[in-house]
């Protein structure tokens, strides 16, 4: 069992139903619950996540966003003090723009074995806390 971080992106292509990257993500959580894999992300994926029913006006949807992460299947990560500590850290390299650095900070501090991202920039970074950092395409799960 492994602890997962999806960065905003992987829900983004799920919840807008974004072609070809789908069917990757769909995969890829089937694999997870398959390994018994528990999925992370922050509470800025809820705001990024948010932005465009909230742009929308569509209550609707934006009821159902937030339904989806209360519904228990997706631990969330604060950024807290020990996320804080971590942020400053990663932002230590300053072309990494702060909210990929709070994604960062909080995998960290939560102790995340696998942060998942389709931003190729940030896979070939090394932070501490987190075991690996990977993009979509070559998640080994």
């Amino acid at each position: 069992m492994a602890r997962i971080f999806w960065d905003t992106n992987l829900f983004i292509y799920l919840f807008e139903q974004k072609a070809p990257f789908l069917a990757k993500v769909e995969a890829l959580r089937h694999r997870m619950l398959e390994r018994g894999d528990q999925l992370f992300t922050s509470t800025l994926t809820i705001g990024e996540i948010l932005t465009m029913p909230v742009g929308m006006k569509d209550k609707v949807m934006e009821q159902q966003y937030l339904h989806f992460f209360r519904g228990g299947g997706v631990n969330i990560l604060s950024f807290d003090i020990p996320a804080a500590v971590a942020f400053a850290h990663v932002r230590q390299d300053r072309s990494i723009r702060p909210p990929d650095a709070i994604q960062l900070a909080c995998a960290a501090a939560g102790k995340i074995n696998l942060f998942i991202t389709n931003d190729e920039r940030l896979s070939s970074m090394n932070v501490p806390g987190i075991d690996f950092i990977t993009g979509l395409n070559r998640a080994p799960i």
